[in-house]
């Protein structure tokens, strides 16, 4: 979010933790991008803000309940509000549980014990959601328009453009067997805390293989989480650091040093 933003979005989040009896004098910026995390203190709440309409947190919210409920180690929410989405000023905001980051950070073992049980507990909830494909779309999409791209020499978009359809059939080829994902699994969406690994962001879920799941995780992970189809977990990391590539290369975009991911 632009800085002007960001006052806003903090305003709005702190406003409403103080409608709730939650007693906030301070927000620690955690994380800004197209979404912000905050730390509200002191009553150590993890808000997340987005802009009403570019977010889908109500579907979030109801999931993230479920796999609580079922025992997956996500991050609950904040059991001092009513767990639902909160609008003011024109965001949307969804109250967590902080937890104090605890060190040494998560051994690949733990994260791939965590995932693997994550993935159990989605093959049991039944919820609509996007395929993974979606998203192929939508990168095609930023590839295929000069408007929306317009800083991306023309082969690079040449290349990009055959990349995602290449990848985007190989996939397909191969047909595997498709569940609930979290989406976006790395390392920046787990929390390290002394309740062991617990995923956020839920709101990236979509259905695929769960070698997608784990094309966005470190291959340390990868090696101890059972059954992985290699050849498919190649494929789809070509395939999410393509997407990353479009993604970043999109006019407007704020990832923090996005440019230079889109170029490397």
């Amino acid at each position: 979010m632009e800085m002007t933003d960001v006052t806003r979005a903090i305003a709005a989040a702190t406003s409403i933790a103080a409608s709730l009896d939650l007693p906030t004098d301070d927000a620690i910026v955690l994380h800004n991008s197209n979404k912000l995390a905050l730390r509200l203190t002191p009553c150590d709440v993890l808000a997340r803000v987005a802009p009403v309409g570019q977010e889908v947190a109500q579907f979030e919210v109801e999931l993230a309940q479920r796999l609580a409920g079922a025992g997956c180690p996500v991050c609950p929410l904040e059991p001092r509000a009513d767990p639902r989405v909160y609008t003011r000023d024109g965001f949307a905001v969804t109250l967590w549980i902080y937890y104090e980051p605890v060190t040494p950070h998560i051994s690949p073992v733990d994260y791939a014990k965590a995932l693997e049980q994550l993935h159990a507990g989605m093959r049991g909830v039944e919820v609509p959601g996007p395929s993974f494909t979606d998203r192929i779309t939508e990168a095609e999409g930023v590839v295929a328009d000069p408007d929306r791209s317009p800083e991306l020499a023309d082969a690079d978009r040449v290349f990009l453009s055959g990349r995602l359809a290449s990848l985007r059939r190989a996939i397909d080829d191969r047909g595997a067997v498709e569940q609930l994902l979290h989406g976006e699994p790395h390392p920046g969406n787990v929390l390290s805390t002394k309740n062991g690994p617990l995923f956020i962001d839920l709101e990236t879920c979509c259905r695929g293989p769960v070698e997608f799941d784990l094309a966005h995780v470190p291959e340390a992970v990868c090696e101890h989480y059972p059954s992985v189809d290699q050849g498919l977990l190649d494929v789809c990391r070509q395939l999410v650091i393509a997407m990353v590539a479009a993604w970043r290369w999109e006019l407007g975009d704020q990832f923090p040093n996005g440019r230079r991911f889109g170029e490397e």
